[in-house]
């Protein structure tokens, strides 16, 4: 003889029913919330606010000096941007400097990923003595300000005879302690002990584990730091223009800095190349942003 065991209905209280009857009926069928007008106008408004700087800058190099200088300042964009956009790029000599910038860009990014994910590791899953503290140390390297190693960094690049050479902008950035607190954050919520020490069972060395566990659960957060920095190196000025010069091996933002120069600097040649170093950051970001965003919502969901 058997018995079937039904299971209790599901009730619900008066405030429950009260509170599920205010939302939207998509919401209480389970479908998806629509935006209403108050949403797209406020997104309108931040994306305008957002696009304002590059769209004047625009502007501005589409001018001459003189139309700049006069009150009001033009809103619409005029006949010189081509033309300043190729007295730009002959003047500062943006050719070579682009190739530099992706240089010290691109392996400043790659090495800062590198590192930083396998030390995240060490910081977020391994146990040793002395980790804590450790990481207390890192995390206090980023309360100083970067002005204050200017002087000592200058005097070993000096000493190392690397002065107006590539290297000297590199080698100081190949390390970064906000990746390295950034890995270890994504580690420690993304990356189970279980997995570890399941592939500690199969025998499966460090360099292993880290290789075909630690890199692949990280590749979302590895493309975000990688933009990040990316970004960062792309637009450092102040390192850059102390160790490099406009006519050795410049970088972009050292190469803008030389436009323009006079006794009335020309506005609208410094935003051509204002204009002409944006543009590279744009462009990576339309190519690569859908993936990162991608890769973001693959780390997030949890399946």
């Amino acid at each position: 003889m058997t018995t079937t065991v039904t299971p209790p209905e599901k009730t619900t209280t008066p405030a429950q029913e009260q509170k599920r009857s205010r939302l939207p009926k998509s919401a209480r069928a389970g479908g998806t919330l629509h935006a209403g007008p108050v949403a797209y106008l406020v997104l309108a408004l931040f994306t305008i606010v957002s696009l304002f700087p590059l769209v004047w800058t625009a502007i501005a190099a589409s001018r001459d000096n003189a139309r700049l200088a006069q009150t009001p300042p033009p809103f619409w964009f005029g006949s010189n941007l081509f033309s300043n956009l190729e007295i730009a790029w002959r003047d500062a000599n943006l050719g070579e400097a682009f190739l530099n910038t992706t240089i010290v860009a691109g392996v400043s990014a790659g090495t800062i990923v590198f590192l930083s994910t396998i030390a995240g590791f060490a910081f977020a899953k391994l146990r040793f003595r002395g980790r804590g503290a450790m990481m207390l140390v890192v995390i206090g390297t980023m309360m100083v300000p970067p002005q204050l190693s200017v002087i000592p960094l200058y005097m070993m690049v000096a000493k190392l005879d690397w002065t107006d050479q590539l290297q000297a902008v590199i080698f100081p950035s190949l390390v970064s302690a906000f990746g390295v607190f950034f890995m270890r954050q994504y580690l420690i919520q993304a990356l189970p002990d279980e997995i570890i020490e399941a592939a500690r069972v199969d025998g499966a060395s460090s360099w292993r584990v880290i290789w075909h566990v630690v890199f692949p659960t990280a590749r979302p957060a590895m493309a975000v730091l990688g933009m990040l920095m990316f970004v960062q190196a792309w637009n450092d000025f102040l390192w850059p223009f102390l160790v490099l010069t406009q006519t050795g091996n410049p970088t972009v933002q050292v190469a803008i800095a030389g436009l323009g120069r006079g006794y009335t600097p020309d506005q609208s040649l410094i935003m051509a190349g204002a204009l002409l170093g944006t543009l590279p950051l744009l462009l990576v970001f339309a190519i690569f942003g859908k993936q990162i965003v991608g890769g973001i919502m693959q780390g997030a969901v949890k399946g």
